[in-house]
């Protein structure tokens, strides 16, 4: 449904209405200085599906004509201007810091590793619009497509962010936790044994302590199909949507891509997993060896690092092409397997939050308790392996 932003009141569909003001104030300024738009008013705003903590609309204009020709033939080689208006989620404080998250988008954009920051207003942002398509549940299937996934991660995982480079997973863990009970009906929280989550949390967290579960790198903690877009013309990935992204345990970040195989955001029931999906063993080694083949030969890459802090050089010691030994492998599919644990309790917790403080239609109570589900039983199996 496209909704036309210069129709009158009356006849203006919702999806208009929900841009506030100020970011129509912002578009309109855009729109305005860029010089072949026909009309910075008559804009058209398209809802995006899939986000289920944001709204995120398509924004978009008319051209003029090429040449400044008229009529019907003009008309078909028009373009269009797009922009992506992202408006923030209720209750969005209690999972993640959003000034932390602007940053992260600032200091990423700037280095080329998403959309540029166009505008920002009280309850969102203005973004570059990426002419790519957002992969589907589907592509995660593809050999090819999550190889490209996978190398793309490892690159992900390099990045030199500003900021303490700690381990946040479990901190999460234990905030989420705390907030979930004070929201949560006794009954839910005896249902989904929230009471047994705070040593079932210190004693993963004791389990994960092996040096190499602390293989730490820059984590997206969310990486889905929907926050991963590729150019067919070039098979280049943008990895978007940095909301949750921290540095922890880079066998979390793929244990949690794994798991969300099972999802299909874009189904007509988007809350139901599908455990059958998950990635078999042949499909998780072939991931994790092309994410461990990824820059594997030293080299120095000299570069400048200018985020909002004092801009500084880095030297990066980049790898390229050998292949993984094969104990190397799998180790890190072990890691990856306990890993998955820690994924169900987060995103469970999320869902309980989620679905005190958030409109967005999406059965976030149904979604968690499936992912208890998967953790209670995969619990013994994976910690005893």
């Amino acid at each position: 449904m496209v909704a036309i932003e210069n129709q009158s009141q009356a006849q203006r569909p919702a999806e208009s209405a929900r841009i506030p003001k100020e970011a129509r104030r912002l578009l309109h300024n855009l729109a305005a200085a860029w010089p072949n738009v026909a009309d910075c008013r008559a804009l058209e705003v398209v809802p995006l599906k899939g986000a289920m903590t944001n709204e995120v609309y398509q924004v978009r204009w008319l051209t003029a004509p090429a040449g400044g020709e008229a009529g019907a033939g003009a008309l078909k080689e028009r373009e269009v201007r797009k922009v992506l208006v992202r408006i923030y989620g209720d209750g969005v404080d209690l999972f993640f810091d959003r000034d932390d998250e602007l940053r992260t988008f600032e200091c990423m954009s700037r280095h080329g590793q998403g959309p540029r920051l166009l505008g920002r207003f009280p309850n969102g942002r203005i973004e570059e619009f990426i002419h790519a398509r957002t992969l589907s549940a589907p592509d995660m299937r593809d050999p090819e497509i999550s190889a490209l996934v996978a190398t793309k991660l490892r690159e992900f995982h390099n990045l030199d962010m500003p900021g303490p480079k700690h381990v946040l997973l479990w901190d999460r863990l234990k905030n989420w936790l705390k907030t979930a009970k004070n929201l949560c009906p006794t009954d839910q929280a005896n249902e989904l044994r929230l009471d047994c989550l705070e040593d079932e949390i210190a004693s993963l967290e004791k389990e994960f302590s092996g040096d190499y579960h602390h293989w730490i790198g820059f984590c997206h903690n969310d990486l889905q199909y929907g926050n991963i877009m590729m150019d067919e013309e070039t098979n280049m990935l943008t990895i978007i949507d940095y909301e949750y992204a921290s540095f922890n345990p880079v066998a979390y970040d793929i244990a949690n891509h794994f798991c969300e195989m099972a999802a299909d955001y874009h189904s007509e029931k988007p809350h139901i997993l599908d455990y059958s999906k998950y990635p078999d063993i042949d499909e998780q080694r072939r991931f994790v060896k092309t994410y461990l083949s990824t820059s594997r030969e030293y080299k120095t890459q000299l570069s400048w690092f200018d985020c909002p802090t004092i801009p500084f050089v880095l030297i990066q010691l980049c790898w390229a092409g050998e292949e993984p030994e094969a104990e190397e492998v799998e180790n890190l599919l072990r890691s990856v397997e306990k890993y998955t644990l820690a994924s169900h309790l987060v995103w469970g917790l999320w869902g309980i939050i989620s679905d005190r403080v958030n409109d967005i239609d999406f059965d976030y109570q149904e979604y968690a308790r499936q992912r208890f589900e998967q953790y209670w039983q995969k619990k013994p199996a994976v910690l005893t392996s």
